[in-house]
């Protein structure tokens, strides 16, 4: 027997070699001591963060990428460092956001920006602004998000000081132009639905409907204000009727203006769904689109080009406001500048077959 009671073992043919251990895991440690730098200097690099030099944080990636390492999600998340994840939360009726252009233009625009730096967005639909208030406190403490988009400021938003005080890098879609405690990116209203007016007026058009968006909404009172300064400026008489941008309301907004008295000539609706509504509101009740009124949209997708007639609109590149937005919001998460507001470019009125001088009111009938 063998000492200590060993048993021989027995092999039928040649003994088969041990598996290779694993290879040990990539730590930030190796990153640094390769591209000679200080860890300290890895996390600025990956995280997007001011504090090294462009040459030094190219060569902190290239080394990275030539070993096909990445920081650990858990241990980054662990340092407050970053998700790769930018946050929207939207207080919209899902029904309606599901058949509204605009929306679907501008996140196309972000994503395809925020892809480009290895970025997701993460969608929220909430029912009210409350249940937005909370999602942003919770994703505040759960280190959820590297940054947020805003939409739809309102008057008097409470979202922008929260936002600033929760520190969660931001950019606001909308504003007014003035100062805000976040970075925006906004849209002259007042100068685009003055475009549309005086175009009108100049066609001879005196008796106009205006069917709104949520009057809460700042870009809503700027089109407002707009209708306002045009009964002294242009002289003439318009009837707005505010909705919540569905084309159900949209609908029942431009039958009301038909039955108005003085009829509308001319009536200008806040989005493409809702003027396509209706343009099949006046079809259904025989109303000549042109002939007997005009009809006018801010937003130009789609919905506005197909229709018989096509529908004057006031064009804008929305892809291109969402991927300005993303822009501007990439510079907030890295340098953490003071905020300011980014004007985007006032829409262009494109003419289509849906406007004409107002025919003599009186030779048509609602029916």
């Amino acid at each position: 027997m063998p000492p200590n009671d060993e048993v021989p073992s027995v092999s039928s043919g040649s003994p088969e070699p041990s598996a290779p251990a694993p290879p040990a895991r990539l730590k930030s440690t190796d990153i640094a001591r390769l591209a000679g730098v200080s860890v300290s200097a890895v996390s600025l690099a990956f995280n997007a963060r001011p504090g090294i030099s462009d040459a030094t944080r190219k060569r902190i990636l290239q080394v990275a990428e030539e070993l096909n390492w990445r920081p650990h999600r858990a241990a980054r998340s662990l340092k407050g460092a970053s998700n790769d994840a930018v946050g929207i939360v939207l207080a919209r009726p899902a029904r309606t956001l599901g058949v509204e252009p605009f929306f679907a233009h501008v996140l196309s625009g972000l994503q395809s920006r925020l892809s480009n730096e290895g970025i997701a967005t993460q969608l929220l639909i909430v029912e009210d602004p409350q249940a937005e208030v909370a999602v942003y406190r919770r994703w505040a403490a759960e280190n959820r998000v590297d940054g947020l988009v805003l939409f739809d400021l309102t008057v008097d938003d409470a979202r922008p000081e929260l936002i600033a005080g929760l520190g969660i890098p931001a950019v606001i879609l909308g504003g007014h132009g003035a100062p805000l405690p976040l970075t925006s990116v906004w849209v002259d209203d007042h100068a685009a639905m003055t475009r549309v007016l005086a175009y009108l007026a100049a066609l001879g058009h005196r008796f106009l409907g205006h069917v709104s968006g949520i009057p809460s909404y700042q870009h809503t009172r700027r089109r407002l204000q707009a209708v306002a300064d045009a009964r002294e400026t242009l002289g003439v008489d318009i009837v707005s009727v505010a909705t919540d941008y569905s084309d159900t309301q949209g609908a029942s907004a431009t039958r009301q203006l038909l039955e108005a008295s003085p009829r509308c000539t001319a009536i200008i609706y806040d989005s493409d769904v809702m003027a396509a509504a209706g343009l099949g509101v006046a079809t259904e009740r025989s109303v000549r689109v042109p002939g007997d009124v005009s009809i006018v949209s801010f937003d130009d997708s789609i919905l506005t080009q197909l229709p018989h007639p096509p529908i004057t609109a006031l064009t804008r590149d929305t892809y291109a406001l969402g991927t300005l937005t993303a822009t501007e919001l990439l510079h907030v998460m890295a340098e953490r500048p003071e905020p300011r507001a980014v004007q985007a470019p006032t829409p262009d009125l494109v003419l289509r077959a849906s406007t004409a001088p107002p025919a003599d009111i009186d030779e048509w009938r609602v029916s």
